[in-house]
């Protein structure tokens, strides 16, 4: 549980980071988030806390114990 947690939690804030910029740079519509630039910087910022958090998770799982 140790592992999975941190990596599942860190992969949905990529997902969620990655339709926020998408959304911020206006590619996907239907949102009051389409084409706002601030969107783009917030989901860049989740984006790379997530890719963070879930790269240092899974690495922690690989070690020899």
């Amino acid at each position: 549980m140790k592992t999975w947690l941190p990596a599942g939690l860190g992969i949905l804030l990529v997902l969620a980071g990655g339709l926020w910029a998408l959304q911020g740079l206006g590619y996907v519509g239907g949102s009051s988030m389409s084409g706002a630039r601030e969107w783009f910087w917030i989901g860049l910022a989740t984006l790379a806390v997530g890719l963070v958090l879930a790269v240092s998770a899974l690495r922690r799982g690989r070690r020899p114990r």
